[in-house]
């Protein structure tokens, strides 16, 4: 009788030491995962599948609050809980990444390490002159000082988190390689969002998504926390300070008509949320706006699905021809500069013509492939045919062009930039394109603390506000590659400086 006890009481410990390893290893975390998928919200970013916070665990209250969960909310989150705070990102939309998730050419910053490496001597008095030129000296002259003194910051802190942007291109209006992507040239969005969400899961930083933000409330004149819609439920999270990350209003069509009359009909290559839903919620707060009716056409984008065609592709050494198959402008002069030669066209429309050497060199041409953009010829004549452009015109332009590059001067239009390969490697390729609302460069007023202002230039006690959102920075002209900068550069010292604040309150 014992023996048998014995016997059984074995094979019970030996049972339960083996539940005990699955539920270590497998069995327990396949349940655990199971339980997971059905409460927590999944999408799909870049190439990644990200799982966001259960509704169910939003809590009354967080050291900081913030709204919108594209580049510059995701780098407050980070720099906010580097700094010892617990920070909360409310995000309106099913998914993180907002606008920032349709980047595509890169990150500018001057100075950095990768420019050092590949022996590219560039300045940030330099980035700051070329900047505020692109700007027709409009822009925040302070902001941008801070804006290129700490670019290379930047570079280095999302290198630290190994979000390495150490491919080196041009882009329209600088005259320096500054502009930074990822290590195969692929679009510097999806990498950004995918990379930064990956720290954000990292270091446990809740995300809600579907938590649409209604108001930012206050007490006293200081900011007390916000009004959030989630699951159909009205919530009101408290807070010491909110950092209002929501983006620019270049999806809201009525904005831009009231804003910009002249634009309207134009397409748009915003997302459905960027709506101006931030400024509105700071305006009732008394919060000011700057250059509201400065509103940024992008010279390529693709129509029929509103899609920007990244500045890269040019930047590597593209040309635009007109429908006669001539260049009609130096295609890397700045945005509104190429806009305008493109609207002086019959067509309003123009081609981006290149060879088989910009494709390898930028990755996210094979995106446009798939989205079937790109047509492509064995031959220069082949190619013609195919967008309907005299063969004669379109050879005579590439042969001059192939020269000009040879010579490195430019004799038609003046272009000095991007001029390092000639279009010469067969197969050749086209993508139709034309200008559409890319951009608001207004928004709310904030100092280089972040801190949003009211109309009397005073800071709105625990309001902080980064990236699209703000105004002022870019003047009348954005630079390409300076909006990833900006997200990041005012990102962090949103997060840095309200985290600040709070410690100073408690």
């Amino acid at each position: 009788m014992k023996k048998r006890l014995s016997i059984t009481l074995i094979m019970l410990l030996s049972l339960a030491l083996v539940f005990a390893g699955c539920g270590s290893n497998d069995t327990s975390k396949s349940d655990k995962t199971e339980t997971k998928d059905k409460e927590k919200t999944e999408v799909t970013s870049g190439a990644s599948k990200t799982s966001y916070t259960d509704p169910s665990e939003l809590k009354d209250e967080y050291d900081i609050v913030i709204v919108g969960a594209a580049g510059a909310g995701l780098s407050a989150a980070l720099e906010a809980k580097a700094k010892g705070m617990n920070p909360v990102i409310l995000e309106k939309m099913p998914q993180a990444g907002g606008n920032t998730l349709k980047a595509s050419s890169g990150m500018n910053a001057s100075e950095t390490k990768f420019q050092k490496e590949q022996g590219i001597n560039d300045s940030n008095d330099k980035f700051y002159e070329e900047t505020l030129a692109g700007g027709h000296g409009t822009n925040d002259k302070e902001m941008l000082r801070f804006f290129v003194d700490n670019s290379a910051s930047a570079i280095d802190w999302l290198d630290s988190m190994d979000i390495k942007l150490n491919n080196l291109t041009i882009t329209g209006g600088m005259s320096e390689k500054r502009t930074h992507r990822p290590e195969d040239g692929s679009a510097v969005g999806k990498y950004l969002v995918d990379g930064l969400l990956k720290n954000v899961q990292e270091e446990k930083i809740p995300v809600f998504v579907n938590a649409d933000v209604k108001e930012i409330t206050q007490k006293d004149g200081k900011v007390t926390g916000v009004k959030v819609r989630l699951n159909k439920e009205d919530k009101t999270i408290s807070s010491d300070a909110v950092i209002v990350t929501t983006g620019g209003y270049g999806a809201n069509k009525e904005l831009i008509e009231k804003e910009r009359p002249d634009l309207k009909g134009y397409v748009t290559t915003n997302q459905e949320g960027s709506t101006g839903d931030g400024i509105k919620m700071i305006e009732k707060l008394g919060g000011t706006t700057v250059d509201m009716d400065q509103i940024q056409v992008h010279p390529t984008v693709q129509q029929e699905k509103s899609y920007l065609i990244g500045e890269a592709v040019r930047g590597e050494g593209a040309i635009l021809v007109s429908q006669e198959g001539k260049r009609f402008g130096n295609e890397l002069d700045t945005r509104d500069n190429v806009t305008a030669a493109i609207n002086k066209l019959p067509e309003k429309s123009a081609y981006l013509v290149f060879d088989s050497g910009v494709k390898d060199r930028v990755k996210a041409i094979a995106q446009y492939e798939e989205m079937g953009f790109v047509e492509e010829g064995a031959t220069i004549d082949e190619l013609a045919s195919k967008i309907d452009v005299s063969k004669e015109e379109l050879t005579k332009t590439l042969d001059t062009w192939n020269a000009s590059v040879k010579n490195k001067k430019d004799e038609a239009f003046g272009r000095t930039t991007a001029m390092d390969n000639d279009l010469s490697k067969a197969p050749y390729y086209a993508i139709k394109i034309g200008p559409g609302i890319h951009y608001t460069m207004g928004g709310v007023k904030i100092n280089t603390n972040t801190e949003v202002l009211d109309k009397d230039g005073k800071p709105i006690t625990g309001l902080f506000a980064a990236g699209e959102v703000t105004g002022g920075l870019h003047g009348e002209n954005r630079i390409g590659g300076n909006s990833v900068a900006e997200i990041i550069i005012f990102g962090r010292q949103a997060g840095d400086k309200s985290a600040e604040f709070v410690k100073e309150q408690q």
